[in-house]
């Protein structure tokens, strides 16, 4: 299989027997590029299940705005188009997570809220926006694992057999790795090129030219929550932090126990039903 193969059947995630209707509608309706907040809200609360997810969301841990927001045209009004667009892509495809990889749903939460605490500690004006980027970071997996079943497995075992990071056992059995798989859905869907990066360069945020900090982010919460053995996301093994993202970010080992006693309070204080959407 060459790339272009590859690109063409995640492209056509909307035809996939083992993706849920919502997205498949979701997905069609984030492409067109005059959507509005309005018609995203309407669409919204016409499924019931959808919105209490969303308001279910959207009070966790993972936003910061717990049990303020009880309707969902307050919450996307509040959280703005692109920041709506990644929560509910990433409420959507929770329910296929399960199936692709069991435990990748909790590791993408718990990046999630640790990229916010991380964006708020930087004092970046969209902290949410990054929180998405983290939310949706391993998406490209979901795809993989979805659509290539036995492949993905094998790439899986090659991780576990050999002790090495599954971004590198995908090489083995894939042309490109999970985050440029996810990078081509997010271009597919219209996503800001800042989003983009962040799902693109997880694993080298050096490379970022658009979005260097909050790739950085993404990509130090990916290796602190993989540390911290919350979830799991294709491998135990727990990456180095990328040198360049570390000078960037400038953290103390003060500021990093923090951060991770954040992300503790966030999972204690909710009692975890963040990770029940």
């Amino acid at each position: 299989m060459d790339v272009q193969v590859l690109r063409s059947r995640v492209e056509n995630i909307n035809t996939l027997p083992t993706i849920p209707g919502v997205l498949k509608h979701l997905s069609a309706i984030i492409e067109n590029p005059k959507v509005s907040l309005s018609e995203i809200s309407h669409f919204v609360s016409n499924d019931p299940s959808l919105t209490t997810k969303v308001l279910k969301m959207v009070n966790s841990a993972v936003y910061g705005f717990p049990g303020r927001i009880s309707s969902v045209t307050h919450a996307i009004m509040l959280l703005g188009l692109n920041v709506v667009k990644g929560l509910l892509l990433g409420i959507s495809v929770f329910e296929v997570m399960q199936k692709a990889m069991l435990g990748l749903r909790e590791h993408s939460l718990g990046c999630a809220v640790t990229a916010r605490l991380i964006a708020q500690k930087k004092g970046l004006k969209e902290p949410e926006e990054v929180s998405v980027g983290a939310l949706l970071h391993d998406i490209g997996k979901v795809i993989l694992a979805l659509e290539f079943p036995a492949e993905y497995e094998s790439a899986m075992n090659t991780a576990q057999t050999r002790g090495i990071p599954i971004v590198e056992a995908e090489k083995t059995a894939f042309p490109e790795a999970h985050a440029a798989v996810g990078a081509w859905l997010a271009q597919k869907w219209r996503f800001p090129r800042g989003l983009v990066d962040m799902i693109e360069y997880h694993h080298c945020p050096n490379l970022s030219k658009s979005a260097s900090l909050e790739t950085a982010i993404v990509h130090f919460s990916d290796v602190l929550v993989h540390a911290r053995g919350l979830g799991f996301a294709g491998d135990d093994t727990v990456a180095a932090v990328d040198p360049a993202a570390f000078e960037l970010l400038r953290f103390s080992q003060d500021d990093i126990k923090e951060i991770l006693r954040g992300l503790e309070d966030s999972i204690e204080s909710s009692e975890e039903p963040w990770l029940d959407t």
